[in-house]
This record gives C-alpha cells, structure tokens and sequence, in this order.
C-alpha cells in the first residue's frame, strides 16, 4: 500500500511508526485545568487530532467519556502518466472501515479499543525505468473495423535499449531520452484487518497507559505493544509526557506473478521459498521508538505542545513488490573507441535498502482559542530526519469553527516536503555485463547439463565436450548448454531503490471536516481533503522527478456515540445516568421480546422522536462437498457437468467465506412510522483447487497458480427502509417493512492481469452488490407473555432492473422464519429459529470477459432452497451507566442444502448486533 507522504496507516487513523490509533508516542495530549473555563472548553473541545480523516474527538476534552465511534474512509488515487501508452489501469483505491470505544472500567481505570478493516485494489508502480526501454508494454486489442487499437499497457523489464557514449538512452526517433517513467502492475482486492488496544490508570496528576494490538495481511503481520506515561504539575498547566514503544514485523510476500519471472533476485535467494507454484519472500524487522513531550498552558486561550521522538529500525527494510531497472553496459562495447550507439542490457533486481534505519522527529503545536470567533487556530509543524538521507518539514493549519445548532466546521490545509533518500533513484547503470560465458582455470568455456546444471563440461580446442576427469563425451546422450555467471554485485551501490515514496517530492493538500453535534450524545461527521504530489513542490527540490506526479483524495464519514451523554440526556433531571433501563415503559416490549441477531427489521421504535444506533456483523462459511441439488458429486462429473456443454470446468472453490458489516441508523418521526438507513461493507475470500481430471486452460484465458487464494471487499449495496406499525396492543404487535436497497456495491470487480492476460471479472459470488435497485419487502409478527416470546417474518428481494452494468441479475429471493424466546433473567434470554430460504438462478450473463474457470462463473450454478435452525442469547444491560446497550448474537446451522446446478455445501453462519436505543 502507497504512502505518498500519507501512508497506508495514516489514512486508515492508525499510527504509522506503532500501529495503533491514538499512539502514547506520537499524539500529542491535552491538558485541562482541574476547574474549567469557557475559553479553554472551547479550546480543548476543538483540538481534533486529523481533522477531515479521523474522527473529532477530543483527546483531553472527552478523555473521561465514555464513547464508541464507527468511521468509514475512501482513499483513491487518480491515474499515472506513462506518457508513451495510455493507462488504462485502474488506480489505487482504498475502502476502510474503523469501530473503536473507550470504556471505563473504575473511576480511574480506563479501557480502549480499535479494530479497523481495510480492503484496497488497483495499479501501483514496481519500478522506474527510462521511458525509452518501454517499460510499459502496449496491450493491442481488435479494432471491431478490422486492425488492431493499444488500450492499455503491462509491465515489461528486461529488453535491450541503445545508448549514446554517455551513457544515456536513445529514444525511438534516434534522440537522446533521459526521461524516466513508472512501471505499473495492478493487483487483485487486498484485506488488512487490525486491533490494537489500551489500558491506562489515571492518579489526580499523573497517568500511565499500556496498549498493544496486531496488523495482519496475506502476506505481513505486525505485533506492537507500548508503554507511556503523563505526569501533571504547575496546578495542571504544565504536563510532561513519555513514552517507549517495540514492534514486530514478519513479511511473506507472494512475488508479483508477472514480474517474477524477469526478476533478478539473487541477493534474496536464501530468503526466497517455492510453494504451490509461487515464490515466497521472508523478512523480519524490528521497530524500536521512544518519545518524550512537554504541554504548556500558556493562559485561558492558548497551550503549546512539543515533542521528540526518536525510533530505532532493523532487519528486512526492503518493500518485496519493488524492483530497480539496471541498464547494463559490457564494457568491450562501450570501450571499442567506436562512435555508434552501444547496446544495453535492461534488467529489473529486488531493491536493496540498509538493513538499519535511525529516525529523528520533532513537532510542535500551537493552539489559539479565539474569543471573539469563539473558534480555534491549530498550527502544527514537524521536522524528521534520519541516517537514510532523508528530511521531512510538514505544517498543517486547521481553523475549527462551531456553528450553530451543534453544526461545525474545520477547513485545513497542509504542506510536506520530503528530501530523497541517498541511495533512491530512477534507475541504475552499471558497466558490467549482465552475464558472462563462464570458462575454467585454462580459458576453456564450461557447459552444464540442461536436466542438472550441477554437472559441468568443459570443450577442448576442437570443440569436443570433455566431463570434469577430462573424458570424452558422446552428446548424443546428453543435453548441455553454456554455463553463465551472473553480474558482480560488488560493482552494484550496497543499497539501491527506485521507490517513488523514496524519492524527494512535496505534497500540498486542502480539506474540510463538517461536524453536527445532537444533544443526546450523537455526532455525525463527514470530511474531504485533496492532495497533489509534484516533485516541483519539494523544498529545494529540481523536478526531476515529475514522472511520478499525481492527485489523490481522502473522504470520510463517521457517527460518534458518547454512552454518558446519552444516559444523562435519558435520565432527565436527576442527571444520574445510572437509571434502570429495564423499568423504562417505552422498552418494555423491546427488552420483553428480542428478536433473534440474524432477523432484519425485527422490531420498531415507539414514541416519535426515538432513535437507534447499531452495529450487525453477519458471517457465514461455505465449505465441504460440491453439491448437485441435495447430493455429493465427484470430481469428473463437475468437469463433464458442472459449467456448460461447451466448456468444461477446470477448477472448483474449496471454501468461500463472507463478512458483512453494517451500521443500523434508525429514527421514528412519528409513533407508527420508522426510518432506517444501513450501509454496508462487505468482504469474501476464496480458495480453489484443480479438479482432477481437467482440461488444460482456453488459449488466452486467466489460469490460476500459486498459493494465494481470491479475496474481494469493499463498499457494499445500501439499505433505505420505512417501518409501518400496523397493530400493537400488549402481547402482540405487527409491522410492515417497505425499502430498497441502492446499488452502491461494485459488481465489475476484475482478477488482476496474469501473465499478461486479462484476469475478466471475478466469480459472481464476489461482487459487492447486486448492482440493481432491488425492492425488500417485509412483514413481521412478535409477541410475548410473561418469560415466552415468539414471533415471525415474511421478507423477500424482488431486483427491479433487468441486468446491472455487468449483464446479469441476481435471482429473486423469499425467506420464511419462526422463532420462540424465552427469558432467563430481566436482562439475559435466549432463542430457537427454523428459517426457509429459496432464490432464483441468475438471470443473464457477465458482459464482459470472464475466466469461466469453475461452476462459480456460471449463472444457472446459484440460488436453490435452503433450510436452517438458530441458536441465539441476548443480553441488555440493566442498569448503570451502559444500561440499555443491547447483545445479541445467533449461530445458524444449515439442516438441508437443495441447489441449482452445482454449488458448494453451505457450513454456518453467525450473526452478532449491538444496539442502543434512545
């Protein structure tokens, strides 16, 4: 992932030296005065730490409230300039979801948690190299007139390329090109999922924290833990902080299929393992960081924070998906005293970085309340330097203005400059030969056998092939060919890299964060900041690297749920917040009679005005047999008849895993009327495996290979719906659920290209939406009578458009469900429920290119009738501070599995909500 003076972890909210959200290390905390005064409420209240990426809340001003907080972020890059051929690769694109709180566990304990989810797709540069040696190659596709069109490039790195006497590159037309460009290689949907926590303990002038968590990729992982502490003095207007942090890194990388075979990695060969048909980089890497800081309260309308840090890296330090381009230029060529053109050899290696890394940041920050605006001025600096070469200097300004009627608004801006490291650059000439025939002591050239290159020959001076005793050798019994030695790598810098985040280049960027605040606690927040990226923007910088220029954006939204301030809106007057929510009569049917977790639109709001906040998390796991209809089958009869008469299967998934995630927002204007919106996010993974007995791949069809199994994710459809209450008297009620569910999901998802063959788009099952405006209506019935509680719901999805912009539809669903509760105790109950669910085929068809690799990729092979059995516990908490927060969570069992035409069996699913209603 790209970091473009904003990193991956930057743009997710997470520290990108420790991982973790609100790092003890780098983020600097504020101090409030035991008594409080209108002028620095206001002050600390606006002090947001990443005003239009993160969330805006204030460290110090809510650090004794508890609050839980769920935000979605959209990094994307625009599209690359390779000046020679057009990009039609799509670009870098990030979706991110974050659900976090903090919760206290005593008057001085303190607890927090983050968990963030990111999936991204799309083109990124491996290497640079001169635009002359075509490092992009043309894609050529049919002309529908006859002829041939270039719709796009691929990478390619090793071809020869024509020098001048200098060394420099010749472009096509004979002139000479020192003009560098990006080599791009796109990638198929990626997930991240990490969590890190933190546990503090606060004394009336001092504080320590520890805090800890995990990142994990496909092919990374990272371990971290961190320790900090505050210590308060000057009647609280003076604050010392430190802090000391470790982490731990494992890399694992699936080299680039399409890179891997032109690559030269030889300095890495003791790292490299060969599995399942792919190469595997290893590396290890420690992180060690230590922090100090000092907060000053200047008066009631200003502080200033300042802050060293300093961080100790070791070990694997290379990015494994970034090459170098090496010109190589034999010497007997360039030194024959000619005047033409020499000929140079293009070749791509792993880059080498320093295997250590010490890094030195400085920052400050100065806040300005000002009392006439009532709003705030954030001016903040920092200054990095390390032993690799580079400097960094970032000033950012944010001016936080309040509005009215709890409405806000920050606009920021930002400028970062970034010296290049001393061993970056565009690319690498080297006056040496890429290989060498290899000859003996004697001059004599050795040759090795093709089937063992560990045998060597040797010809005498009438070309005969001698063995190593110096015995005649008949070659009609034996395959040689000439033994080659490599380049000397000694005549290579220790340490080269072209990655472009190495580079020196200046980012300039504007934004805008815009806030409302509810009185009940609730805040919703949506913010939007532009970057440009342009060497010519580099302090002292001479543009010369201007081929790797480009814009990207960074748009977020997010709702903020403060526990207290809710419970103390609840509990009126007496403002306790310790109230029993289980007395309150509004709720009596709602906490009487829970629907189990995996029924949708089970219940309503009673009295106008209400609202309803939510998280549902649904999981669910195929795997096991390839089924046909209710029965097993083998793997020639999928080949023979699980695709299609003209084409038969070649591989089938082995397992398929689906997560949604899905923020419930539920408003009641009037008592017998609901709204509710619930996006959603989505991500699947899939792994598949060779049928036995299959055919070999089309001419010019994707072909899977290696290890690495599908994974897709991202935004998925949206769900607006209306609830009608139709009948409620106590013990019975009855409602009726008209929505729609807006296509915001992708369905248009492609494999990344394979060998410079397109990947098409991705299995059906893998899309993010139905990519159709589909109708979901619903009705249901709940009742109750003392501890028993019973209810159930019709609901279907009927799509409202022929075929989405990918040519298909998907089929109609209708689902049936019961189920009975019975309550343990006032807060805890549990439930039992039968569901039946039957859905159409696909109708249509992709209209685009798609691999048809497996039963998955075929229309008629989805939808059938399904029988299940849930398990479910729920729980509310009946009093104190979080009463009212409501647990369910149901584990659903498939009974009987009844397909169209071939699928795999279905395993379990899982269903867990939290709901707070108010």
């Amino acid at each position: 992932m790209p970091d473009h003076s904003v990193s991956k972890a930057q743009f997710v909210g997470l520290c990108p030296k420790h991982q973790t959200r609100n790092c003890c290390l780098c983020q600097s905390e504020l101090i409030i005065p035991g008594k409080k005064n209108t002028a620095l409420h206001a002050l600390t209240s606006a002090a947001l730490v990443l005003p239009g990426l993160l969330l805006s809340t204030s460290h110090a001003a809510n650090a004794n409230l508890d609050s839980f907080s769920f935000q979605y972020n959209r990094f994307q890059e625009g599209k690359r300039n390779l000046f020679n051929v057009p990009n039609s690769l799509k670009p870098i694109q990030a979706d991110v979801i974050q659900a976090g709180g903090k919760v206290s566990l005593s008057d001085r304990v303190k607890f927090s948690f983050n968990y963030t989810r990111d999936v991204w797709s799309g083109a990124t540069p491996v290497t640079s190299a001169p635009l002359a040696s075509n490092g992009n190659r043309p894609i050529l596709q049919n002309a529908p007139g006859g002829g041939t069109f270039v719709s796009g490039a691929s990478p390619f790195v090793n071809r020869p390329i024509s020098l001048d006497r200098d060394l420099n590159p010749i472009g096509q037309d004979g002139q000479v090109d020192t003009r560098a460009v990006e080599v791009l290689s796109s990638a198929s949907p990626e997930v991240r999922n990490a969590a890190d926590f933190g546990l503090g303990y606060e004394w009336n002038e001092a504080a320590v924290n520890f805090g800890g968590g995990v990142s994990i990729e496909n092919d990374f992982k990272s371990s971290y833990g961190n320790v900090s502490g505050r210590l308060d003095f000057n009647q609280k207007l003076t604050s010392i902080k430190a802090g000391f942090g470790y982490t731990s890194n494992e890399t694992s990388a699936i080299l680039d299929h399409d890179l891997s075979p032109y690559l030269t990695k030889t300095a890495f060969a003791s790292q490299i393992e060969s599995r399942g048909g792919s190469e595997i980089l290893h590396g290890k890497r420690q992180d060690w960081a230590a922090n100090i800081g000092l907060t000053q309260i200047l008066g009631k309308n200003s502080l200033i924070d300042a802050n060293i840090g300093y961080t100790h890296s070791n070990g694997f330090m290379e990015n494994p998906y970034k090459a170098m381009t090496v010109i190589f230029v034999d010497p007997e060529a360039s030194n024959n005293g000619l005047d033409t053109p020499i000929n140079g050899d293009v070749r791509a290696l792993l880059e080498q970085r320093p295997n250590i890394r010490n890094q030195v940041a400085i920052s400050a920050r100065y806040i300005q309340y000002i009392s006439p605006l009532d709003a705030a001025l954030h001016l903040d600096y920092k200054f990095s330097t390390d032993d690799w070469g580079i400097n960094t200097n970032t000033f950012t300004a944010n001016w936080i203005q309040p509005l009215v009627s709890g409405w806000s608004i920050t606009p920021r801006i930002r400028y970062h400059s970034q010296d290049a490291a001393n061993f970056y650059q565009p690319y690498l000439v080297s006056e040496q030969a890429f290989s060498t025939n290899a000859v003996d002591a004697l001059g004599r050239q050795v040759f090795e056998r093709i089937d063992n290159p560990d045998i060597l020959f040797v010809r005498d001076e009438q070309f005969n092939l001698l063995d190593g005793d110096g015995n005649l050798v008949d070659e009609a019994l034996v395959s040689v060919q000439p033994k080659r030695n490599q380049f000397d790598n000694d005549q290579l810098p220790d340490s080269f890299s072209s990655d472009h985040r190495l580079s020196g280049f200046g980012t300039l960027s504007g934004g805008v964060t815009l806030k409302k605040q509810f009185a009940r606690g609730i805040a919703l927040q949506t913010g939007f900041e532009y970057f440009t990226r342009q060497s010519a923007l580099q302090i002292g910088g001479d543009n010369g690297g201007s081929f790797g220029d480009f814009d990207f954006y960074v748009a977020s939204a997010a709702i903020s749920v403060n526990i207290e301030k809710l419970n103390f809106a609840s509990s009126g007057s007496n403002g306790s917040g310790g109230h029993d929510h289980l007395d309150h009569g509004k709720n009596k049917h709602h906490h009487g009679g829970h629907v189990p977790a995996g029924v949708m639109y089970g219940h309503m709001l009673d009295k106008a005005g209400d609202f309803m906040v939510g998280y549902r998390f649904m999981y669910g796991r195929q795997a096991g047999d390839m089924l046909n209809g209710t029965q097993s089958v083998s793997d020639q009869s999928i080949v023979s008849q699980g695709c299609s008469d003209e084409l038969n299967c070649r591989f089938t998934p082995t397992f398929m895993n689906m997560k949604m995630h899905m923020l419930d927002i539920m408003y009641a204007p009037t008592n017998w009327l609901n709204v509710m919106l619930m996006p959603k996010f989505v991500d699947m993974e899939m792994d598949i495996r060779k049928l036995d007995g299959s055919p070999p791949a089309p001419p010019n069809v994707h072909e899977h290979t290696g290890i690495a199994g599908h994974t897709t994710g991202g935004v998925g459809d949206t769900t607006l719906s209306t609830l009608i209450k139709l009948y409620n008297e106590p013990g019975h009620r009855l409602h009726l659920g008209l929505g729609v569910s807006a296509p915001t999901g992708n369905v248009g998802l492609e494999f990344r290209r394979l060998f410079q063959i397109d990947g098409g788009l991705v299995h059906f099952g893998m899309q993010l939406g139905s990519g159709t405006w589909d109708f979901l209506p619903n009705l249901t019935y709940a009742g109750d009578h003392n501890r028993w509680s019973w209810g159930a719901q019709l609901s279907g999805t009927k799509r409202l458009e022929d075929e989405n912009k990918s040519g298909y539809r998907l089929g109609d669903t209708f689902q049936a469900t019961s189920w009975g509760g019975y309550r343990l105790t006032p807060w805890l109950s549990t439930s039992v429920r039968g569901i039946y669910t039957v859905q159409g085929a696909i109708q249509g068809d992709f209209n685009a290119f798609n691999g048809r690799a497996g039963p998955m990729d075929f229309p008629a092979n989805h939808g059938g009738q399904f029988w299940d059995v849930g398990f479910g516990i729920n729980a509310t908490v009946p009093k104190g501070k979080y009463a009212g927060n409501n647990l369910s969570f149901e584990w659903i069992q498939p009974v009987k599995d009844d397909v169209n035409g071939f699928r795999l069996e279905r395993k379990a699913a899982l269903a867990a909500t939290w709901s707070y209603h108010f």
